[in-house]
């Protein structure tokens, strides 16, 4: 009789052990625990049949499970909003407020009274007290949603005032006029794509005006011969001004003196602000509106703003961002570009005695989700070859860095302090060059 010992069946690891398994187990929380365990007894058997040896049953159980969506990535990129990494990047207090509203909340209950009460107060207070300029605000589920809701409820059947160079395109191919006409709105464009005068408009403007729209073209500058108005000369025409300031920013940063912002807008005489909640503000995709409180009266109780209406994850999200302006976005912002230097060089040495070519090279950081183009945020970078970019992206977790000239860079800016280790790991995983 043969060795029993010898048959590899009896190395095909145990159910039990298997689901213990670090990323077994964490596949079990997002996918459930019986779906794994049929991924695991399917690679036993095959290891019995002898398709697959046991050591790979793991790893076969794993390949046989739809991937995790969306799987939380280390974004290494230097670019703060990410579009294709799901831009800000919320605050701890945020992801608290988000679980704490999983269950039955108050949203709409005043819990005094037992009556019903405004819906998503706190992030409407929230968002009032960060912009006191603002007569009334309403929040919508995305920042083309602010600007198609006004557009509805303002100049349906009538006429949009516009520049032509700020016709623009907001990414993934919608653009900015379909997305206004679609409403039943007609635009009205002057000037040119690189220069629009006061008297452009006022010539346009007329008993069919709904208001005149400025966009600000937040992903691309025109130099040179331009010329644009300022929203205080187009609030003298008589008609409501509604700008698109985009990005989110609420009050002025000094490092974006160029970027608009909510509460400036306003006071230049702006009728009404519509942004992202999910980029400079740094927290849940939102549409913002702000403004006269007539005319966001209008737009809350216009039909299409239940169709627009945010959910209670997000209003708790927003709400929290709001109390806690110190956001992830924010930090990475303003980050020391000295302290990044340290950060980096501490990393540098914790890999490179393991037989990985690294350096530490100056790298330029930016904002990035359609905000301050052309600003240059002085940062550092680990300076790796180009073959570690795959295996960083698909390993566990994935460390997103970007390549130039042959080299993969990572930007720690982005990156937590805390994460610091996790991206030493996944750069360890993966050979050194010999």
């Amino acid at each position: 009789m043969g060795d029993g010992r010898a048959d590899p069946r009896r190395r095909v690891p145990r159910t039990d052990a298997l689901l213990a398994e670090p990323r077994l187990a964490t596949a079990a929380v997002s996918l459930g625990r019986d779906r794994v365990k049929a991924a695991v007894r399917q690679a036993q058997d095959r290891a019995r049949r002898g398709e697959i040896d046991p050591e790979q049953v793991r790893d076969a159980a794993l390949a046989a499970l739809p991937a995790a969506t969306p799987r939380a990535v280390l974004n290494a990129t230097g670019v703060l909003l990410h579009t294709n990494l799901g831009r800000a990047a919320l605050s701890d207090a945020a992801v608290t407020a988000m679980v704490a509203a999983a269950g039955h909340t108050d949203v709409e209950l005043d819990l005094h009274t037992g009556r019903r009460a405004r819906r998503g107060r706190d992030a409407l207070d929230a968002l009032a007290a960060a912009v006191p300029s603002a007569g009334a605000v309403h929040v919508v589920n995305n920042g083309a949603a602010a600007l198609v809701l006004a557009a509805t409820a303002l100049a349906a059947d009538a006429e949009i005032v516009v520049s032509r160079g700020e016709l623009v395109e907001i990414g993934d191919g919608f653009r900015l006029p379909d997305l206004l006409t679609s409403t039943g709105a007609r635009l009205r464009e002057v000037g040119t794509t690189n220069r629009s005068t006061l008297a452009d408009y006022a010539a346009a403007v007329g008993p069919r005006t709904g208001f005149v729209l400025k966009v600000h073209p937040s992903n691309f500058r025109i130099t040179g011969f331009t010329s644009a108005v300022p929203v205080r000369r187009l609030a003298d025409l008589g008609v409501p001004v509604v700008v698109d300031i985009g990005s989110g920013l609420l009050a002025p940063d000094p490092l974006l003196p160029d970027e608009p912002d909510a509460a400036s807008t306003l006071r230049a005489g702006a009728a009404l602000v519509t942004a992202s909640g999910d980029k400079l503000l740094g927290g849940p995709q939102a549409g913002l509106l702000l403004g006269r409180a007539e005319l966001v009266e209008r737009l809350r109780r216009h039909p299409l703003a239940r169709a627009l209406r945010v959910d209670k994850l997000t209003l708790a999200a927003l709400a929290a961002t709001l109390g806690d302006p110190v956001t992830p976005t924010r930090s990475a912002l303003h980050a020391d570009p000295a302290a990044l230097r340290d950060r980096t060089e501490r990393l540098r040495d914790a890999v490179a005695a393991d037989g990985h070519k690294i350096e530490v090279v100056p790298s330029v950081a930016v904002v990035g989700g359609g905000g301050a183009p052309g600003v240059e945020l002085e940062s550092w970078a680990l300076s790796l070859p180009e073959r570690y970019a795959a295996a960083l992206r698909t390993g566990e977790p994935p460390v997103l860095g970007r390549v130039a000239h042959g080299r993969l860079l990572l930007d720690l800016r982005c990156v937590p302090p805390h994460a610091d280790a996790a991206v030493r790991a996944a750069v360890l995983a993966v050979p050194g060059d010999d």
